[in-house]
């Protein structure tokens, strides 16, 4: 439990920095380089990955359960999960209408993301981790929309209709390749099971 609180602690520090210390942030940016910046975020961040992974697996064997979430829970999270890429595949390719509409989409995905694991899982890991991933991105999401609407920032523009086909087309196959092969190889468990 240590190891996937301790993952979690640094994992959403270091992730709130421009939620709670945008100009430290930015000084520090500044002072640093940006180049040495990122390295130094993205391996922490790494390393806070690894506290969690480890610290979730050595909670599996051992469950404590705190509900036993019918089997249909599991085709919900799965349509979730469905929209949930679609969100992020909004984010990552730009001039979707999604991305036009909302300006974060990528935040909508781990809302998505958590709110579906919440749902067909019960174990209290489940409910550390993917509780404190969906509150993370509720805040997040409130305070950089809040903080776009001070600063008078512009969404981005909307380039057209196979931005949206593009990003549909990348949904699917993740979407079909996590369901029917990497969920099962990289958790172990089939998410439709």
């Amino acid at each position: 439990m240590l190891n996937l609180v301790i993952g979690l602690v640094i994992f959403f520090g270091l992730h709130s920095i421009h939620i709670f210390a945008p100009e430290w942030r930015d000084r520090n940016m500044a002072k640093s380089g940006a180049m040495r910046w990122r390295i130094r975020f993205g391996l922490i961040s790494l390393l806070a990955i690894a506290s969690i992974i480890i610290g979730y697996m050595q909670l599996r064997p051992s469950p404590i359960w705190l509900w036993y979430p019918p089997v249909w829970t599991h085709q919900i999270s799965a349509v979730l999960m469905l929209i949930s890429f679609y969100f992020a595949a909004a984010a990552i390719i730009p001039g979707t209408k999604v991305k036009s509409m909302i300006g974060h989409p990528l935040l909508i995905a781990i809302k998505v993301w958590a709110l579906a694991h919440l749902i067909s899982n019960g174990t209290l890991a489940d409910v550390i981790l993917f509780g404190s991933f969906l509150i993370w991105a509720i805040v997040s999401f409130a305070v950089a929309r809040r903080r776009d609407r001070a600063a008078g920032v512009e969404k981005p523009i909307y380039i057209g209709v196979h931005m949206d086909l593009a990003a549909f087309v990348l949904t699917m196959v993740c979407w079909f390749a996590m369901v029917f092969f990497l969920h099962k190889l990289l958790i172990g468990v089939s998410p439709l099971v």
